[in-house]
């Protein structure tokens, strides 16, 4: 007996995300006539790679580490003519909180710019994020236990060609909060059609039964709303359809662990809402 998610991602599409139009609260992004595409170079012949100026050292811990937690996450970025990282999105996630870390990391970067035949321009990325990190409980102010990421030793990042570049962009300013929540208030997103490609799915994580469940024999399917973030994150994970035993707590679960190819909107990244199917089939 295991749990098998079969994801029909886009849930309703025909009626609650038709039409291109925002949805409630909406967002205030600046009128398309203002956002200029601009070229998008691959590091090749007459094309010099953005070079990475020296980052500041993160704080690292002396305490010991119980519970240690490595992984690399790969993303996709475009430099800027100023050196600065733009359009930061997910290209191997882990569906881990080494995700979040790495999208910090690698927001934080500044670059000499890249050239193009001497002149610097936009160039886009691959970088591979090689995390080593320490998985620490504290309480937070109101006495609950929470878990806390920290490194335990300075990133190494490994800048590549990406698979597919673009041949142009709207460069997106990067907007890292250090702490957020999946579960926070409602956020602006936009809904699904017209000139709102959806989302596209980078991993699957495959929801666990509960043992409450097993013991029950009991499954069906559960939808699980949320909204998909400009980096391809999920955001305000909610129940729509329930159920019993536990089994929306792993649901969501599962869901918080997704990453996805933002949706777009005229080449730059959207967040939009989504629904999603988890199946736990008993067999």
């Amino acid at each position: 007996m295991r749990a098998l998610w079969g994801v029909a991602l886009f849930v309703g599409l025909g009626t609650s995300f038709s039409g291109g139009q925002q949805s409630s609260p909406a967002p205030s992004p600046s009128p398309d006539s203002q956002q200029t595409r601009v070229k998008v170079y691959a590091v090749g012949p007459g094309v010099t790679a953005p070079e990475l100026l020296p980052p500041i050292p993160a704080p690292i811990p002396a305490d010991k580490c119980k519970k240690k937690v490595d992984g690399k996450v790969v993303l996709s970025v475009l430099v800027d003519a100023t050196g600065r990282p733009r359009n930061l999105m997910f290209l191997n996630p882990l569906g881990t909180d080494l995700d979040k870390l790495a999208l910090q990391i690698a927001a934080a970067d500044r670059f000499k710019p890249g050239t193009h035949d001497g002149v610097a321009v936009v160039v886009g990325q691959s970088v591979e994020v090689d995390l080593q990190a320490c998985d620490e409980q504290k309480k937070d102010d109101t006495g609950q236990k929470i878990f806390q990421l920290r490194l335990r030793s300075q990133p190494v990042q490994k800048f590549g060609t990406l698979p597919q570049s673009p041949e142009d962009a709207v460069l997106t300013a990067i907007d890292l909060p250090l702490k957020d929540s999946y579960n926070s208030v409602v956020s602006p997103h936009y809904r699904i059609g017209g000139e709102v490609s959806p989302p596209t799915p980078l991993n699957y994580v495959e929801a666990e039964f509960s043992k409450e469940a097993k013991q029950a024999k009991y499954g069906g399917v559960c939808i699980v709303s949320l909204i998909v973030d400009v980096y391809g994150r999920p955001q305000n994970v909610s129940i729509v359809r329930p159920l019993e035993y536990g089994l929306s707590e792993k649901a969501i679960e599962a869901v918080n662990k997704f990453r996805f190819k933002p949706a777009m909107k005229n080449g730059k990244p959207v967040p939009v809402r989504i629904s999603v199917e988890v199946n736990f089939h008993l067999y």
